[in-house]
């Protein structure tokens, strides 16, 4: 005699397979920090600049090779090596509405105290992203930046817990220019 009254659940039934959206918040896992652009941020992102003045570094060098789309921190000593070679930026310590962590890096005056109008303008949408989400869309009519803050009610950004050097050495962790013979310098001076 079968009991049809209970059948056996069915192992490959979809709906008893899916997992629940907050399948990862229930598990007990938590995200590792392992990647950090270094970047202005994208046109469609707005953002948020971390307002505590411990999570930017400025001055700081830096050079940015665009064919490799890429930015290498530089230090003090080699910098005075390579006059000319990089750039003088604040490092902003920035997230997106996703969440995701960047460094922006925005620069600032050259050595005559001139601003461009592309520097001034990222340097005020990030004092402005301290307050307000902002997006950062560039202008070739205007020269400029254009800032738009968010019209909504957007809630606070999360911050993770985690200090600017840590930040630092995930963004930069093999693009610290810090020795005459570092592959950059070689590269630039024409060596390889």
């Amino acid at each position: 005699m079968t009991d049809n009254i209970n059948p056996a659940p069915n192992p490959f039934d979809p709906a008893a397979l899916r997992l629940s959206q907050s399948f990862a918040d229930t598990v007990g896992v938590k995200k590792l920090l392992t990647t950090v652009p270094v970047r202005k941020p994208s046109r469609q992102d707005f953002v948020r600049v971390h307002p505590d003045p411990r999570y930017r570094l400025t001055p700081a060098a830096t050079i940015e090779v665009k064919e490799d789309r890429e930015v290498y921190l530089v230090t003090p000593k080699m910098a005075l090596a390579l006059p000319g070679e990089f750039s003088t930026v604040t490092l902003f310590t920035t997230i997106n509405r996703q969440g995701v962590l960047h460094l922006w890096p925005v620069k600032q005056p050259g050595a005559d105290g001139k601003h461009n109008e592309w520097h001034r303008s990222a340097a005020e949408a990030a004092e402005r992203a301290m307050k307000k989400w902002v997006r950062v869309t560039a202008s070739m009519s205007l020269g400029a930046y254009e800032i738009f803050e968010a019209s909504g009610d957007l809630p606070e950004p999360v911050w993770p817990d985690i200090s600017l050097e840590e930040i630092l050495k995930i963004a930069f962790q093999d693009r610290v220019v810090d020795r005459a013979d570092h592959p950059l310098v070689q590269r630039l001076q024409g060596v390889v």
